[in-house]
């Protein structure tokens, strides 16, 4: 943590570096601000820009990097993920057992994209959520939105200017010229895969021209994407987002902080390059960065609000949901890049007990209870997942099982006052209460809620924090 201290101690560093280095007073004739002002520009710099520049990252890996381990396919190309996943599977942390993905990225500077989706049963929870390059949830597709019937979705660049065919129901305007497209399918148990492949292969993406039977328009000019580099981006940082604002016209409340940031090299029409910047303006930079990540990883700590060991939070959104609160719109990319909008899902996570103290299966058995009538309240469905307190990883254990979820409510028992106890720890709690069992790692535990479509009347989870449904605590049995 930065204190006044290491701060006076930086400048008199520039100050120093200024007679070896290029003049200071050079760089004020030439209308860049002095070292504090643009020390600040550079911190909001990094703030805003953060979303962009981790959405950079995933996408470089995802359609770019063919090398990469996480490659899943070409730009307007759909890839399926059709696995079940375990203890076995250590490339993402927090794995989702709940919704198999499906996952399409855009490349939308010729022409928009026509998404197709199947009919699908009722009662099987479905969404595409659509994401731009500044980390924006501008749209969904899906069971709460649209409904399960079969249909037809366009998504248009933000420069687009034609009209809907027919037979499409609905456009979407992306804010940025690649975008993402990630769809959820239900996944009722794991010998329920089958089905969900089903629906899987139901879904398209296909340009606009071959949907409606037209000759394909030109390519768009092909793009010199940088290598997304994990340690380069530390000091190079503005490069990846000069980069970046290049397929982000800028929003009316974006104006501003670009107006900034260009006064200190960075924006769509230049290239930033840290190694060539004199040591003061590295100083200016260098800081500017670090404040910057503090204040997002103390947001990050800060978010939501604490409810009986819970934290519940519903930061992501839309562009006008962040309404240019740029702290805000990182705070929730640095937590967990493309989340659920909370009006689509909410995601309750603890690693503590209802008293505060850590969750350690090494230690303790626990129980959650749900009072009779009082259910997490949603129009589809919610689970409660287990971790690893340290890897965020499923765990190794001797029923398999790594979520309860609704679905399985037929086959748990209630208590004689129709209470629904979830019996937390690492060895069984006896075959009578094997039904209830969520098995616990033998060390520190990291238990996250899903609630899928939350009920907006009461009882309801919403408005985040402050619905009138609230998690229960989890007790410390022994």
């Amino acid at each position: 943590m930065l204190t006044k201290r290491d701060l006076l101690r930086s400048a008199a560093c520039a100050a120093a570096a200024s007679a070896v280095a290029k003049p200071y007073l050079a760089l004020a004739q030439s209308g860049r601000p002095r070292f504090f002002e643009a020390k600040d520009i550079a911190e909001r710099g990094f703030i805003y820009g953060l979303p962009l520049v981790m959405n950079y990252g995933v996408m470089y890996e995802f359609v770019i990097d063919k090398s990469s381990s996480q490659y899943k396919a070409p730009f307007n190309e759909i890839k399926n993920e059709s696995n079940v996943f375990t203890y076995k599977d250590t490339a993402v942390p927090t794995p989702n057992s709940d919704t198999p993905y499906s996952m399409a990225w855009f490349d939308l500077r010729t022409e928009p994209m026509v998404i197709s989706v199947p009919a699908i049963d009722p009662k099987r929870y479905y969404s595409v959520q659509l994401t731009d390059g500044s980390t924006y949830n501008y749209g969904y597709i899906g069971s709460r939105t649209t409904g399960n019937g079969a249909g037809d979705y366009m998504v248009v660049g933000p420069d687009w200017k034609g009209t809907m065919p027919a037979g499409v129901k609905q456009m979407f305007r992306s804010g940025t010229q690649m975008s993402l497209a990630i769809f959820r399918t239900q996944l009722f148990s794991p010998d329920d895969i089958g089905n969900v492949r089903k629906v899987q292969a139901g879904y398209q993406v296909q340009p606009l021209s071959k949907y409606i039977n037209q000759p394909m328009l030109a390519s768009a000019p092909d793009i010199d994407f940088p290598k997304f580099d994990k340690e380069l981006v530390k000091t190079d940082f503005f490069r990846y987002l000069d980069f970046a604002l290049r397929f982000a016209p800028a929003q009316e409340n974006e104006k501003a902080i670009r107006a900034e940031l260009a006064r200190i090299g960075i924006g769509p029409d230049k290239t930033f390059d840290f190694k060539d910047l004199t040591l003061e303006e590295k100083l200016e930079v260098g800081l500017g960065m670090k404040q910057g990540e503090r204040k997002v990883e103390e947001a990050v700590a800060k978010a939501g609000v604490a409810i009986n060991g819970w934290r519940v939070s519903g930061g992501p959104g839309d562009a006008a949901h962040y309404n240019g609160d740029w702290l805000k719109r990182a705070m929730v990319a640095k937590a967990g890049i493309y989340a659920n909008s909370p009006e689509e899902a909410m995601y309750p996570f603890t690693r503590v007990d209802m008293d505060g103290q850590t969750l350690d299966g090494s230690k303790h058995n626990y129980v959650l209870t749900f009072p009779a009538g009082q259910l997490p309240p949603v129009n589809s469905f919610w689970s409660l997942t287990m971790y690893d307190g340290r890897s965020q990883l499923l765990i190794n254990n001797p029923i398999d099982r790594y979520l309860i979820n609704s679905p399985m409510l037929p086959g748990m028992k209630t208590e004689p006052d129709g209470s629904l106890p979830i019996y937390i720890q690492s060895k069984s709690p006896g075959p009578d209460k094997e039904a209830n069992w969520l098995p616990a790692p033998d060390g520190p535990i990291y238990l996250v809620m899903r609630l899928y479509w939350p009920k907006t009347a009461a009882p309801s989870i919403l408005p985040a924090g402050s619905g009138t449904w609230q998690p229960p605590g989890i007790r410390r049995m022994a």
